[in-house]
């Protein structure tokens, strides 16, 4: 008899928890959802300090310089940290009912298979095949313009963030920032200030809004407010690699 024990993937165990039929309906009402507790302080620290180490990345971005607000991040190498790819893999699972859906009531094909690894697959197969996980570092007066994470034609409409920092203590301001343009109507904005460890799932590009003419388009952008004091650091979870 095999003995060996299989080590518990604690990421799923915190994703699996969360009330993921509130989740969808939050969602679908207002384009994101807090989602629970991803990872704990001390994760959050680890992953902190692995921004001092080149290594572990393939890119920097300092966002003044590229007029997309102000502060810096870096695009992780994959293969990424366990952390990284535990919780893509355990959330994609989630998410996929919520894009399929989406896409059915838009009326487009919804093309993402039932593994996360198969789609990246097909991502790679048409040249997208650079890793996005994302380590955004923001200090005092820093902040982030609104802004759509789309790197090809191949795209994922849902991803995560995780706030790496405890908010009141460790910074003030950085409230996380929705703005969704409404079909025929005024943009409507929503900020989160979201607590540590925790994730926010939220719209990539656009999403469905019902209305008397049936389901229209959505575009949705997203930001980061200036923060007024303190250091605030970003874990970025995007679900469709880049060009």
């Amino acid at each position: 008899m095999n003995t060996k024990q299989t080590k518990p993937d604690v990421y799923a165990q915190r994703v699996d928890s969360g009330n993921w039929e509130a989740i969808t309906a939050e969602v679908n009402e207002y384009g994101g959802a807090l989602l629970p507790q991803l990872l704990t302080p001390e994760e959050a620290e680890e992953i902190r300090g692995l921004y001092e180490v080149d290594a572990m990345f393939r890119q920097t971005v300092n966002m003044g310089r590229v007029r997309f607000g102000e502060g810096q991040y870096k695009y992780f190498h994959a293969p990424y940290p366990e952390p990284i790819e535990r919780l893509k893999q355990a959330l994609y699972p989630h998410l996929l009912p919520i894009a399929r859906d989406w896409w059915g009531k838009l009326g487009r094909d919804a093309i993402w298979p039932d593994t996360l690894d198969e789609w990246l697959q097909m991502c790679h197969e048409a040249g997208q095949d650079k890793s996005t996980a994302i380590l955004l570092k923001y200090g005092e007066k820093d902040w982030n313009a609104l802004h759509r994470d789309l790197y090809g034609d191949r795209v994922f409409p849902l991803q995560v963030v995780i706030n790496l920092n405890n908010p009141g203590v460790d910074h003030t301001g950085g409230e996380f920032l929705l703005l969704e343009q409404r079909p025929r109507a005024q943009s409507r904005g929503s900020a989160f200030l979201l607590p540590q460890g925790h994730g926010y799932v939220f719209t990539t590009r656009d999403r469905p809004v019902e209305s008397r003419r049936g389901w229209s388009a959505a575009p949705v952008r997203h930001g980061v407010s200036a923060i007024r004091s303190g250091e605030r650091f970003t874990l970025a979870l995007v679900f469709h690699d880049a060009a």
